[in-house]
Formats: C-alpha cells, structure tokens, sequence
C-alpha cells in the first residue's frame, strides 16, 4: 500500500497543550537560523570538486552507517549493500537493486532518529509526497537521481541551500588537506574547515601506527624515533592545519584516562610503543598521556580541544578486518571521567587558555560526572548527545540531566558529527525542536521567563556551538 508521506509541524513538540504553544513560539525563532556544523565527517572533496552526486544509493545509502547498520541487523550483508571490501573483493555494483534492498526494509526504521532524518529529506529536499516502500523504490530512485544531474543538487548549492555557515570535517594529521585549500582558493565562499584528528599517530593500537609515525616524522621533517621530534612534529602539524582555518581537534580514545609521565618515563614508554611491542596496558598508557600533552598544546595554539571518549569501536571484528573502520560497530563502554580526567585537570583544570569538550556514549555519567565537572572547572564543557543518543529521547535526557548542575552555558549546542551530509539540516532541525520544548516545559514551570528561554533557544541552535569552537 502507498501511503502519503506526512512531516507534522509539531513533531517533537509535546502533547500537552500548553506546553506546545510555547514550544511553537521558541522555535519560530530558531527554525531559520544558519547551521553552525563544528564537527563531523563529510567529505571534503564533496565541496573543491563540487561534482554532481551520482545517485541515490552513493549518496544516501553507502556512506550512512546510520542506515546500513540497520540493514545488517537483520541478516542484510554489506556487500549486498556495495560497501567495499579491504581486499576489493566483489559486491554488488547495481546501485538501484541497492536502493529496492532499504526501500523493501523501510520499515525497519520505524520510530528511529534514522526514519525522521530520511523522511525529512525525502520531504523537504526532494518534494516525495509518498512514503519509500518498494512500491514507489523506483519513483523514488529515478527522481532522485534525476535532481541530482541538475546544478541546483550539486553540493555547494545544497550547502547555501541549507544555509550553512561552517562546516568542519575531519583529517588525519597525515592528510596534507589538499581538498580544503582547493575550498579555500576557489571563488566559493561556503565555509568548510577541518578538525586535526591525531588517532593514527596517537594510539598505539591504530592499524599501521608504527609506520604512520615514521611518515609522521617525514612530512615534518622531525625525528619522530624519538619523543622530543615526535611532540614537534604535532607542533608543526597542528600550525599548519590551524592555517588552514581548523579551530579544534578531536581525539577518538577508547577511554577519558589521562596521565602526566615524567621525561624518562614517557621516553622509555615511546621507545616501547615505536617498536610495535606495547602491551595493552601500555597503549593505554601512552594515549593517556598524550591527551595531557594535546591539551598542553591546545593552551598554545588555542585549538578548541575534543574527547570522544567511551566507546569499543570496531567491536565486530569480522566486519573491521574485511571492511575496515566506521562499519556501525562501535558499542558504547562504561566510562568513568572523575578518576580518569584527573591527572589532566590537576595540571590544567583551571587554565582559561583552554577549552576541553566532552562527549560520552555512557549516558549514566551525565548526571553523576560529567555536569558536576563541567559545572565546576572553568575549562569544560559538555558536548551534545552523539551516536546513539543523537536522537529525541537522548537529547531529552541530555537536558533532564545535566541542566541542574551545569546549566545551559556549559553546553555547546549541537554538532550532526554526520557522514550523511543531506541529513544536517535534519539532525539540527531535530535538536531545535527539542530544546525548544525542553525550555517550553520550564517556562510552564515557571522555572524560566518566556523572554529567557527565547534568548536560550537561539543560544542553544546557534550562539554557543559559534563560540565554543571559535568560528
């Protein structure tokens, strides 16, 4: 059966009454705002080539593992999606028989951030009226790719369109950010950053990492053999990134554990690390100690400093090993920031040249650790829900949980962290709309006057995400 495809204006806002017609008035003052995107993993090339995208399934399917995730979950292989192998083995190369595998599986997506994202996009950026089903799969596929082919579907028109500000990507300190000055020498004026992402040369644990420092040391002409060179070589790095107009980095560990090693100490650990033979507990080590000394250069330089922290990634190592990293396998851990972070805050903790934003996977430390620190120590600050939690229901408990202790200005507004580039407006449209009917809900408590929560409504869509990151 085709049904028609609807997006209620008050989606997301509550059902009580009073509570929705404020909500409907803080959001009138937000829904047109410019979108401030400071963190997340869009391709680069997208925006210098500025080609057209090549069809439905290149563009909304394989690089969303959102939405391949899902499909895997009930027994769908990746390569009946066309996501490449390591070793380039054979997948399916017919992108509408693709495109028919999610259109007969829709319905997998019920009540999921994923369905309201796609639906929002098949509504509002492409006009479909009808829900995908394997009915309308190739109505659907042929519309598509037909606006596609057109100049108004190119991606720095979609940018524009969507009324982005700044969108930052993130890289390797190995990638020589080619993509990002060709953006910046063109007659384009849409802004796309990068983020300095140093896992690959951090984390002894990172596939290829002893022969990632060696190249490390080679494009910055330092001796990463030993830790003096290897420090100056992120040095020179992270200049040069931040002439390229990145204002953060990111840091992807498995956990928040910081530590501050001595000279001799950190100078035996590297040795170890270098040779290819640290144990697990010595990767851990290592990686704790360098956040103490990203966040050391972060008071140099003044790049906003970001931990991702909490998370196993690349938990099915089947899937890892023949189709490499960001598959949709990473399950979230038990995080303890309190006892981990402490090393680095003691040295720190109190320095106003730093800003350090946190995200967790482990929604039990919202209220128990990570408002009260943020709510506390004046360099950090709460980054939104991520992953899982990027959804109505973790936004909400995001805010239920963390507001008490560490208000609203600890926060840093919202960030997609998306590889779905179509679905930005989406995702900050979601976030809107939910801070708007959490400060509704205080306003009809009286906790919060109206005029209040609409100077916090555009604070939290726009105003702090433009601040915390610099841009």
């Amino acid at each position: 059966m085709i049904k028609k495809l609807v997006l209620h204006p008050d989606r997301l806002f509550s059902s009580d009454e009073n509570i929705r017609n404020v909500a409907r008035v803080l959001y009138q003052k937000v829904k047109d705002l410019p979108i401030i995107s400071p963190h997340g993993h869009t391709d680069p090339s997208w925006f210098s080539q500025n080609t057209a995208f090549e069809n439905a399934t290149e563009l909304l399917i394989k690089p969303d593992h959102y939405v391949f995730r899902m499909l895997y979950s009930q027994g769908i292989a990746l390569e009946d999606l066309g996501i490449s192998t390591t070793e380039n083995t054979e997948v399916e190369t017919d992108s509408r028989k693709i495109w028919h595998i999610l259109a007969k599986n829709y319905y997998l997506y019920r009540g999921t951030p994923s369905r309201m994202w796609l639906d929002t996009v098949f509504f509002e950026v492409f006009n479909f009226e009808v829900v995908l089903s394997e009915e309308t799969a190739d109505h659907y596929y042929d519309t598509i790719n037909a606006a596609l082919a057109t100049d108004a579907f190119k991606p720095r028109a979609l940018f524009d369109r969507f009324k982005i500000e700044c969108l930052s990507t993130t890289e390797s300190p190995l990638n020589d950010l080619a993509e990002h000055k060709a953006i910046n020498d063109s007659d384009w004026n849409g802004r796309v950053i990068s983020g300095y992402r140093p896992d690959p040369v951090v984390d002894p644990e990172y596939e290829g990492f002893v022969s990632a420092v060696k190249h490390f040391g080679e494009i910055t002409d330092e001796d990463t053999s030993t830790f003096s060179g290897y420090l100056s070589a992120h040095r020179k790095r992270r200049t040069y990134f931040k002439a390229a107009g990145v204002t953060s980095t990111d840091h992807g560990h498995p956990t928040a554990q910081t530590a501050y090693l001595v000279k001799a100490e950190i100078e035996a650990l590297y040795a170890i690390v270098i040779s290819g033979k640290a144990s697990p507990e010595q990767a851990e080590l290592f990686r704790a100690h360098m956040l103490t000394e990203m966040a050391a250069m972060s008071i140099e330089d003044g790049l906003v400093m970001q931990i991702h922290p909490g998370v196993y990634r690349n938990h099915n190592q089947g899937v890892f090993k023949q189709f490499g990293r960001d598959k949709g396998a990473d399950i979230p851990l038990q995080t303890s920031f309190v006892e981990q972070l402490k090393p680095l805050l003691d040295k720190y903790g109190t320095n106003p040249e730093l800003t350090l934003i946190l995200f967790t996977l482990d929604e039990t430390a919202y209220s128990r650790e990570l408002a009260p620190l943020a709510g506390h120590y004046p360099c950090l600050r709460l980054g939104p829900p991520w992953w899982f939690h990027d959804s109505p229901e973790g936004m909400r408990r995001f805010r239920q949980q963390t507001t008490e202790t560490a208000g609203f200005y600890n926060t840093v507004g919202f960030n997609d962290d998306t590889r779905a580039f179509l679905s930005i407006p989406a995702r900050h449209d979601v976030a809107r709309r939910m801070d708007c009917n959490w400060l509704a809900e205080l306003v009809c408590d009286h906790r919060l006057e109206l005029d209040e929560a609409e100077e916090l409504a555009v604070e939290l869509a726009y105003t702090l995400a433009k601040k915390a990151y610099k841009l």
